[in-house]
């Protein structure tokens, strides 16, 4: 029995910031020239033009409420606790606007057949979270069973997927609703440190969450149907990206050597990942890479040998909105679904986070004339 994604959702908070504007107010509350030459090289190369974020600190003069200069301008930096204030009550928002989107939108599913959730983030924590104000404000069932994959990272979106094509291979009556959900920006560190100042570059906020079930999808929507998934860690990395909580927010330790370190592997690892799937990269008619940074896609494509607009969406989402952790993802697979201009592809997605450890999956993505193909197919077998 195989599992779909029937939609994906997504959703950002009001306040967008360009990505000159950001790397501007930074540099103002920083005093090393040094460093802002650094900032100003740095946030020039991203690839990125646009990000949101859930605060409106960042706007020059607002009242701010969490991220407030002293009088020389300095950063004062908010406690860990306070920004964990403001995850909790942003972080409600915003899952209920996307879980609404998705059910809302979702063919033939109404809130009433939502059974299971699965909510993902690793920029926060509430107890009640999101998850239980999703339940309560849209009204879904009071039974419905409720997990949280936290404090994973950028690829926490597989994990989440994955379990829930177990669960609707284990019942054919699930219906699963994934939400990802970062409030990156929360996190925002303002010092000398390289590490910091590229996560302030690259990190985002914005959720998305998807409808999986075991039903067939029968209109004229694409899907994409769940084929399999792996998780891989790759040697000697486990020092360049750590994800780590301090008393000032959550501390990330990015060194410039990831992108090089995923370029000189990830060949070699999806050619076996896809041998013990019983495919190849040459079967792969679409690629779905998590975009952590322009320079790790520029790897990708390069260590792959992909043409060149092969990671168009994933060059369009990181440009538009940035790095927002675990929604990343599936922000590029609506992308390639609204996109698509082809009936069926094949396609290989992967993500890459803590450790650092790399999260694959295949996925077939159906269109309506391959949907009919499919259940067909489906409902021959014996």
């Amino acid at each position: 029995m195989s599992s779909y994604i029937h939609h994906i959702a997504t959703a950002t908070p009001p306040y967008a910031y360009s990505q000159a504007y950001t790397r501007d107010r930074l540099k103002e509350w920083t005093q090393n020239p040094k460093t802002k030459r650094l900032i100003q090289a740095i946030y020039n190369r991203s690839g990125i033009e646009t990000r949101h974020s859930v605060t409106g600190d960042f706007i020059a003069g607002a009242d701010a409420t969490l991220f407030r200069s002293d009088a020389e301008g300095r950063l004062i930096p908010p406690g860990t606790a306070e920004r964990n204030r403001v995850y909790a009550h942003s972080a409600r928002e915003l899952s209920v606007e996307v879980a609404k989107r998705a059910i809302a939108d979702a063919p033939g599913f109404a809130k009433e057949d939502i059974t299971h959730i699965i909510y993902t983030s690793c920029t926060g924590f509430a107890n009640p979270g999101p998850d239980y104000h999703v339940i309560r404000e849209l009204g879904l069932r009071g039974n419905i069973q409720r997990y949280t994959l936290g404090f994973m990272g950028c690829y926490a979106a597989f994990p989440a997927l994955r379990m829930a094509a177990q669960f609707c291979e284990a019942d054919a009556d699930a219906v699963v609703l994934v939400i990802c959900l970062e409030l990156c920006t929360l996190h925002m560190q303002v010092n000398d440190q390289p590490d910091s100042i590229l996560a302030n570059s690259l990190f985002a906020d914005g959720a998305a969450a998807a409808i999986v079930s075991a039903r067939e999808p029968t209109v004229k929507k694409p899907a994409y149907r769940l084929r399999g998934f792996e998780s891989a860690l790759l040697p000697s990395s486990e020092a360049d990206m750590a994800w780590e909580i301090g008393n000032e927010g959550f501390n990330i330790v990015l060194s410039s050597y990831v992108p090089d370190i995923i370029g000189q592997n990830i060949r070699q690892l999806l050619k076996g990942i896809l041998t013990r799937k019983g495919t190849s990269p040459e079967e792969m008619n679409e690629w779905a890479v998590h975009p952590g940074g322009r320079s790790i896609l520029d790897k990708v494509q390069e260590s792959l040998a992909l043409p060149a607009d092969t990671l168009e969406a994933s060059r369009t989402i990181l440009r538009d909105y940035g790095n927002m952790s675990s929604a990343t993802i599936l922000f590029v697979l609506k992308e390639m679904l609204d996109t698509a201009d082809t009936d069926h592809a094949n396609l290989c997605a992967m993500a890459f986070g803590p450790g650092l450890t790399v999260e694959t999956a295949l996925l077939e993505r159906l269109g309506s004339t391959a949907m009919s193909t499919h259940a067909l197919a489906e409902n021959l077998k014996v």
